[in-house]
């Protein structure tokens, strides 16, 4: 497998997964109900895995790092 490199804003990368997640409810729910339509589990579950892999970018990118105490008094 090819392995291509992109760059994205946080912001950018987090609009991405939510329209992907959209489309994959789609693609789980509302597709299979329609006329002729054939899934494809396999693409369905990549799918998910990739959103995932976006969301989990997209929290580390966007956590503030939590202020460091050194436990001595002032």
């Amino acid at each position: 497998m090819t392995s291509i490199t992109v760059k994205f804003t946080a912001k950018e990368l987090e609009l991405l997964s939510s329209l992907a997640s959209d489309q994959l409810f789609r693609r789980e729910f509302i597709d299979p109900r329609l006329p002729g339509y054939k899934s494809n589990a396999s693409e369905l579950s990549l799918g998910k895995q990739l959103v995932e892999r976006m969301r989990l970018l997209t929290d580390r990118a966007t956590r503030t790092p939590s202020p460091r105490t050194s436990g001595a008094a002032a």
